[in-house]
């Protein structure tokens, strides 16, 4: 076991005060030898991105955070980690605003919300040489949220949580540390994709997935052994692998 990649009870931790991206920071870090793991913050970003190349709007007073891990898995289960730092980001917002937790959902495949509502996205991207590297990217609105993001938007704020990026941090640090111990470089999956499917937007009911050139319809049903979504319709189970859900949970 690459125990670099596991061990995160004490872990390096860069901040910036502006920062293009703390992903393209993490991943330029790995091109250049760094091993990881290592923390990296950003009070603002000016060049933030979410999935599919969009822009991630990331003004003072939002969390801006990337983890950079090296070799935590094969390549191939690395996808995994949105599922665990999306389960590490519940925790932590869990802990810093309880009264929150009754309306905290993560969505398919890297959001949280609050009721039906974005407060929280992740990005996970990686990086093939010298080494194998995994930096995970993760932006929550505490204080603000985009009125013009395309879809429902909120803040911690706006919910009634006075949550500081730093304290958020902190706690988002020590539930990570415990999600990638559970994960165990995906030998651990099963039991967390269990924990996210607890936590999931819309299971059971109506939804929409859209992907390039067309939209399915269909009923939540879970996701497979990698994590994939599985979409119940007429003629039977799909199986999606990349996607834009919305509408879930309507009648």
């Amino acid at each position: 076991m690459n125990r670099e990649a596991t061990d995160l009870a004490v872990v390096r931790h860069i901040t910036y005060e502006t920062l293009g991206s703390t992903n393209a920071e993490a991943l330029a870090l790995a091109r250049a030898g760094e091993r990881g793991p290592l923390w990296i913050t950003a009070a603002m970003q000016n060049a933030g991105r979410g999935r599919r190349g969009s822009q991630w709007v990331s003004p003072p007073g939002n969390l801006h955070a990337t983890l950079l891990l090296s070799e935590p898995s094969r390549p191939v289960q690395a996808p995994q980690l949105s599922f665990v730092a999306a389960l590490a980001l519940y925790d932590a917002v869990a802990a810093c605003a309880p009264r929150l937790r009754p309306l905290l959902h993560v969505k398919w495949p890297n959001d949280l919300l609050i009721e039906r509502a974005k407060v929280a996205g992740i990005l996970v991207e990686g990086e093939s040489a010298p080494a194998f590297a995994v930096a995970i990217g993760i932006g929550v609105n505490c204080a603000m949220h985009p009125d013009d993001a395309g879809y429902p938007a909120t803040d911690l704020a706006a919910s009634g949580a006075l949550v500081v990026p730093d304290a958020l941090f902190s706690a988002l640090s020590v539930a990570m540390a415990q999600r990638v111990v559970q994960w165990d470089r995906g030998q651990g999956f099963a039991t967390i994709r269990t924990d996210w499917l607890k936590r999931a937007a819309g299971l059971g009911k109506p939804m929409q997935v859209r992907l390039p050139g067309r939209e399915l319809s269909g009923r939540f049903d879970g996701l497979d052994q990698n994590g994939h979504l599985l979409l119940k319709q007429d003629a039977g189970i799909a199986t999606i692998t990349a996607g834009e859900v919305f509408g879930f949970g309507e009648r």
